[in-house]
C-alpha cells in the first residue's frame, strides 16, 4: 500500500526546447516541441501559483534555453513572491549582465551554467557553437560578482574526461560553490551517441580518484557531486529520488512528468496542466501512480533490502534498454541482462569513437532576449 503522498520538494520547469546549443548529449526529447506549442505566460504564472499551494519549495527554469523566453523576468518574479526558491540551468549564452541584473532583483536566487569542457576548442566543438565557452566564463563570472550562489553543471564523458582536473579547478577559480560532475546518461538523443561518449574503464577508475581527492583538497571551498556512468554501475541509482516520489517535471507544452527523459515511455498519456491541476496530476494521474513504491517491482526487486533506497531504479532506462518498463534496470548486478550491457560498454569504450551525430534543429537560430 502507498503511504500518503508528501507534496514534491521541488518542480522542474522545461520553459522552452529552444536551444542555441545542439549539445550530441542533448537530454531532451527526440521529439521536440516547437515555439508555437510552449505554455504561454499565463499558464505559467498559474502552474507557479498550482505548486506553492501544493507545498512545493523549489523551481528550476530549465529547457532547452530558458532565457529564450521573454517572459523569464514575469515567472522569476512570480515564483519569489510565492516564497518558491528560485534556480536557473542555463547554457548562459543568450544572458547580458543587464538582463541577469534584472533577474537577480526580481528574485532570482541561485543560477547553473553548463559547460561542456575547461579547453574551448572541444567545449564548442561537443556544443557545436562557436564562442560559447567563452560567454559561459563571462556568465559565470556575472553571477559571482552579483553575489548569487554559483553551480557548474560539467557532463563528463570519454572526449573530456581528461580535463577533470581542469574541470574542478575551473569552477575553484569561478568561485563556484558546487560542481555537478554528472557522466553522460544515455536516453533519447544521447543514445544515438552512446559509442561517442561512453568512457574506458580506466577512464572511470581515475576520475573517480580525482574526484575523492578533489573532495578532501577542496572540502569548504568547493562541494563536488559525481554521477556515476549507469553503465560500469553495480546498483541502480535512486532516479529523482525515486517515481513520483520527490519531484515532478512539466515540459514546455505542459505535459506533468515523473522525470525529464519519461516522454520516451510513449505508452503513457501524461496529463496537461491544461486540463488538470498540478495537485490533481501529482495525486492521481495513472503514470505517476503506476511505478510508485514497491508493490509493482519485479523479482528480485521486490526482496531486495535496498528496495526503498534505489525504488526499482530507472524506468526510461530499463525500457530502453530491454524494452520493458517494468523490467529490472539493467544497471543492476541483478539484472540477467547486466552482464550484456556491460561488455558493450567495454565493446563502445575500446574502440575509435564515431563523429557526433547532431541534433538538427529548425529553430537553432535563438536571438539573445534584449532588455
Amino acid at each position: 500500500m502507498l503511504k500518503k503522498l508528501k507534496a514534491p520538494l521541488a518542480i522542474l520547469a522545461e520553459l522552452s526546447h529552444r536551444c542555441p546549443l545542439s549539445c550530441a548529449y542533448c537530454s531532451n526529447p527526440v521529439e521536440l516541441v516547437e515555439k508555437n506549442k510552449e505554455l504561454d505566460t499565463d499558464d505559467w504564472l498559474r502552474v507557479i501559483d498550482e505548486a506553492a499551494d501544493l507545498g512545493i519549495h523549489q523551481i528550476h527554469f530549465s529547457g532547452g534555453e530558458p532565457t529564450a523566453r521573454k517572459d523569464l523576468e514575469q515567472m522569476v518574479e512570480h515564483a519569489h513572491k510565492r516564497k518558491l526558491y528560485t534556480n536557473l540551468i542555463t547554457s548562459a549564452v543568450l544572458l547580458s549582465r543587464e538582463r541577469l541584473e534584472k533577474l537577480k532583483k526580481l528574485g532570482l536566487e541561485h543560477v547553473q551554467v553548463s559547460f561542456q569542457d575547461s579547453e574551448k576548442e572541444n567545449a564548442n566543438r561537443i556544443g557545436n557553437f562557436k564562442g560559447g565557452h567563452e560567454k559561459k566564463l563571462e556568465v559565470a563570472k556575472w553571477v559571482r560578482e552579483l553575489g548569487m550562489p554559483l553551480t557548474i553543471n560539467a557532463v563528463m564523458h570519454r572526449q573530456n574526461l581528461h580535463h577533470l582536473e581542469d574541470m574542478i579547478k575551473m569552477s575553484v577559480d569561478l568561485d563556484a560553490d558546487r560542481l555537478e560532475v554528472a557522466n553522460v546518461q544515455y536516453y533519447g538523443w544521447a543514445l544515438k551517441n552512446r559509442a561517442a561518449f561512453m568512457p574506458t574503464k580506466d577512464q572511470l577508475e581515475s576520475s573517480m580518484e580525482i574526484v575523492e581527492k578533489a573532495r578532501k583538497d577542496l572540502k569548504g571551498i568547493l562541494v563536488i557531486d559525481y554521477v556515476l556512468p549507469d553503465y560500469y554501475a553495480k546498483r541502480p541509482k535512486s532516479c529523482m529520488g525515486g517515481w513520483g516520489r520527490q519531484f515532478l517535471n512539466i515540459s514546455p507544452e505542459g505535459k506533468v512528468l515523473p522525470c525529464h527523459a519519461a516522454e520516451t515511455i510513449k505508452s503513457f498519456n501524461f496529463d496537461n496542466v491544461k486540463d488538470k491541476s498540478l495537485a490533481w496530476i501529482w495525486e492521481n494521474s495513472e503514470p505517476f501512480n503506476k511505478f510508485r513504491g514497491t508493490d509493482w517491482m519485479p523479482s528480485p526487486c521486490k526482496t531486495c533490502d535496498r528496495r526503498e533506497i534505489d525504488w526499482g531504479g530507472c524506468r526510461c532506462q530499463a525500457l530502453a534498454l530491454t524494452g520493458d518498463i517494468g523490467a529490472v534496470d539493467p544497471t543492476c548486478e541483478f539484472s540477467p541482462l547486466h552482464e550484456k550491457i556491460f561488455g558493450s560498454a567495454t565493446e563502445e569504450s575500446s574502440s575509435e569513437a564515431p563523429e557526433f551525430i547532431y541534433r538538427l534543429l529548425s529553430n537553432k537560430e535563438v536571438e539573445p532576449v534584449k532588455k
